[in-house]
């Protein structure tokens, strides 16, 4: 394999961004060959030389490992997270090798996020050209008509420019909201909210069945496996814009918490037995008598 730079050897590695990496080099923390170096522009072959970082030594592509995480609401798409709200690495402490999330799903939305260590699959998935499709399935308030749907295919102008759904389509119907199946094949932040509030239906809860065909049929919120080889394979096609979602079926029950992260409402049962509890006021003082 040609030598190539150490900064995108270590970004491919999963370790970290580019710029991230550059910073490692720069701070003596890397090693190629037992050796440390600081220039940005030096070259390595990664099959050949042995390169460490904090004097662990790098994995090769026979170390790149594939998973697939059902996000919870309220958790954030990052390892480590500014403010102290749960991120997807308190949910991936199990596993030996040091992933990352592939994109970025909103706070308060759930479903299917891949981790991986494989940083140049990583950049594959997520960059535009490839069009890798994200099925979603969003709540929306009230009943979109046919019309809405088709505006949210033909292209819609929003805050960051123009977009579009590649398919719109009403998915099932509650009393009171509508569940829309809408799959895109971009990464841009908020665009299916985006898209639904543009025709005047906001989204109340947002569901990501799956990224470039794999998801999380089948899986309970804050659960994660490993890919199937055949998955890792479908992941790796020339066109991702073709892969096609699977079985689409509803998110599981939420259980403690609502996407603004207040308690969630119960499912209507049988209305329990009266339980008549003492009252907490102050006891009354008797009157006096003249």
């Amino acid at each position: 394999m040609a030598q190539v730079r150490i900064q995108k050897i270590l970004a491919q590695a999963g370790l970290a961004s580019r710029r991230k990496a550059e910073a490692f080099i720069t701070e003596g923390r890397v090693e190629v060959n037992a050796k440390v170096v600081r220039e940005l522009g030096a070259r390595a072959d990664p099959k050949h030389d042995l390169i460490r970082v904090d004097g662990k030594l790098i994995g090769d592509a026979e170390d790149q490992v594939y998973y697939i995480l059902y996000k919870p609401p309220s958790v954030v798409t990052t390892m480590s997270d500014p403010e102290g709200r749960k991120t997807v690495h308190d949910l991936v402490g199990d596993i030996e090798e040091r992933v990352f999330p592939v994109g970025r799903l909103d706070f308060d939305a759930e479903g299917a996020v891949i981790l991986t260590n494989d940083g140049a699959l990583a950049n594959r998935l997520m960059h535009p050209r490839y069009g890798a499709r994200r099925t979603y399935l969003a709540k929306v308030k009230g009943e979109p008509d046919e019309k809405s749907l088709a505006r949210m295919m033909s292209g819609l102008r929003l805050v960051d420019g123009r977009a579009k759904a590649l398919e719109a389509a009403v998915h099932s119907h509650t009393p009171k909201n509508t569940w829309l199946r809408i799959v895109v094949n971009e990464g841009r932040k908020h665009m299916v909210k985006n898209l639904c509030e543009a025709v005047g239906h906001p989204v109340q809860r947002l569901f990501r069945v799956d990224y470039a065909g794999v998801g999380v049929d089948g899986m309970r919120p804050g659960e994660i496996r490993r890919l199937e080889t055949r998955e890792v394979a479908q992941l790796k096609k020339d066109d991702l814009g073709a892969v096609r979602s699977g079985p689409v079926r509803m998110p599981a029950r939420r259980h403690g918490r609502t996407p603004g992260g207040g308690p969630a409402r119960k499912p209507a049962t049988a209305a329990p037995a009266l339980t008549v509890r003492p009252s907490r006021a102050a006891p009354r003082t008797p009157r006096r008598r003249p």
